[in-house]
């Protein structure tokens, strides 16, 4: 089978093939279709990641295809069944328990023709996804929606650009019957956001005090800030937050710090770290998307045997939505 795998020789990722798995008790055997980036994937191609990854590991934690043989043992999928990988492996059900290990990191990933892996870590496919879209949900589809838990009508919540976590979340937000606001840098971006149903989109480049604006938009801030950029923008979402209101932390990923903690702790809000979520949160999930006819909003979708270019243009291409690699 074809594979992508960390490259030792300076670059990103380089093909390679390896023997196609046989899948043990318990596991089943996936024919990929499509796989699909993160940020977090980037960072460990270019060896910048939070742990040390080894050379030859497979990339990605997100995919979909269709199981193409089964284990012993195994009881939740059959032959034929359309699947989708669960960000945490092991995560089943209930709180957090803990950082365990990941595909793409301690485990080989998605960017492969087949992967063999355990049933318990997989998830069906809502059945009006294509499997381009269907491979985009295991951590931005499922962080937003997370990140936006228990917003509803009445409630304003504020997301930021237009990366794939951000537009999830404002897809999730508006279904609840949330107002949603946005930040951008680009007058296209902010007529997509607003077709989407973005009320507000703020130019975070020509009105850098864009927290401000959040506030005077909405008469006293965003009862939920959905926080990409981390340190770099953490101080400007305090500003946005409304009295009482919750910052939902899910990307570290602008340059920069420093918060106002004496602003923070006027403001009543809470910081909530988010952690993708588990297996059960991903079906309840799933039944919203296919009951509602939710999809995915897919920047590009490029062939397998282009993977470095999609990530090439993950890093350097202005970008709305995911980013998708098709098998």
């Amino acid at each position: 089978m074809r594979i992508f795998q960390i490259d030792t020789g300076g670059g990103l990722i380089a093909p390679a093939t390896r023997p196609v798995p046989a899948p043990s008790a318990g596991e089943v055997l996936v024919r990929v279709k499509a796989s699909s980036l993160n940020a977090r994937d980037l960072l460990i191609v270019s060896g910048r990641y939070s742990i040390q990854v080894p050379p030859g590991r497979i990339p990605l934690s997100d995919g979909a295809g269709v199981v193409e043989a089964v284990g012993d043992g195994v009881s939740r999928f059959r032959v034929g069944d359309r699947v989708v990988s669960t960000f945490h492996p092991t995560w089943l059900y209930g709180p957090f328990p803990q950082w365990g290990e990941f595909h793409g990191t301690q485990r080989d990933g998605w960017l492969t023709e087949y992967i063999a892996l355990d049933e318990q870590s997989l998830v069906a496919m809502p059945d009006q996804l294509s499997f381009e879209e269907a491979a985009t949900l295991p951590c931005a589809a499922l962080t937003a929606w997370s990140a936006v838990s228990g917003v509803g009508p009445g409630d304003t919540v504020l997301v930021q650009g237009s990366g794939g976590v951000s537009v999830f979340a404002l897809q999730f937000a508006r279904l609840a019957g949330a107002r949603v606001l946005a930040t951008t840098s680009s007058d296209e971006k902010a007529r997509r956001l607003g077709t989407l149903g973005a009320s507000d989109v703020v130019d975070y480049v020509s009105t850098p005090d864009w927290g401000a604006q959040v506030r005077a938009l909405t008469g006293g801030g965003a009862d939920r800030v959905v926080e990409i950029g981390g340190a770099g923008t953490l101080a400007q979402s305090v500003e946005a937050v409304a009295y009482g209101g919750q910052i939902a932390l899910v990307g570290n990923l602008a340059a920069g710090g420093g918060m106002d903690v004496t602003r923070f702790f006027r403001r009543a809000a809470t910081l909530r770290s988010i952690s993708v979520g588990s297996r059960s949160d991903f079906e309840r999930m799933n039944k919203v998307i296919g009951r509602h006819g939710l999809r995915p909003v897919i920047d590009r979708v490029v062939p397998f045997d282009q993977a470095p270019e999609a990530f090439a243009h993950f890093e350097k291409g202005p970008r709305f939505g995911k980013v998708v690699i098709g098998h």
